[in-house]
């Protein structure tokens, strides 16, 4: 029996997105402020949430709440490594940490996917399907203000083994609807997903930047355009 999980993920993470809505960035936003630093800073920073995510997903591919969300074409550990490669140079790697709130995002997603790995579900969902449904408008952002070409800086957003990202959502709100799990795995789900919420904005926030709250705000909204189409 499908436990309707993607939908019960919309409504009941409605609370969690609404609160981080009612805060206006659309100024900043239609200025295309962007500040370069900033930006590189929140790459380095979802490098090292998607290592965790993946790491953790990866390890427990075979498990039962797991492996009908295993989809390797969704990983950005790749592209995001090609986008601190052009903002930081070839020695990116000793350029890049975490920072704080990141550090306690990536502990988390360590923690559940040792202890209780089906909440793994709750963080892909909420990340990759944000990426899916808004990272067009955010790579088209990102060009216009930093004055990117379409190959530098922004291989975050493009999904190359993803050929229809529509289709795809379709197959991945179905995969979650097809998970066998119970009625209290499915409220604990939700609740993660709110912390997951919760952890995004805390990192975003923590740069202090206009950048990042214009970020935030597309992240949102392309969380709530996803959840709107199979409302």
């Amino acid at each position: 029996m499908s436990t309707n999980l993607a939908q019960q993920l919309r409504e009941g993470t409605t609370k969690s997105h609404s609160m981080a809505e009612n805060v206006s960035f659309v100024k900043s936003f239609l200025g295309g402020v962007v500040d370069k630093k900033s930006y590189r800073k929140l790459v380095a920073n979802l490098f090292f949430v998607y290592i965790a995510i993946e790491e953790e997903i990866e390890k427990n591919k075979n498990h039962i709440a797991i492996k009908s969300i295993y989809f390797p074409q969704l990983k950005r550990k790749q592209s995001l490594s090609q986008d601190l490669e052009y903002y930081y140079g070839s020695n990116w790697k000793q350029e890049v940490s975490p920072s704080l709130a990141t550090q306690v995002y990536v502990d988390r997603i360590h923690n559940i996917g040792m202890n209780q790995p089906e909440l793994l579900i709750a963080h892909a969902y909420t990340r990759y399907m944000g990426d899916l449904s808004g990272g067009q408008i955010l790579k088209k952002i990102a060009q216009n203000a930093m004055q990117l070409s379409d190959k530098e800086g922004t291989a975050f957003y493009d999904f190359p083994d993803i050929k229809d990202d529509k289709a795809f959502k379709k197959i991945y709100r179905q995969a979650l609807d097809d998970i066998p799990i119970n009625v209290q795995q499915v409220d604990q789900i939700i609740a993660e997903a709110n912390v997951a919420f919760n952890l995004n904005m805390k990192m975003f926030q923590e740069l202090n930047s206009n950048l990042i709250k214009i970020m935030l705000m597309l992240f949102l909204s392309a969380v709530n355009n996803f959840r709107k189409k199979f409302a």
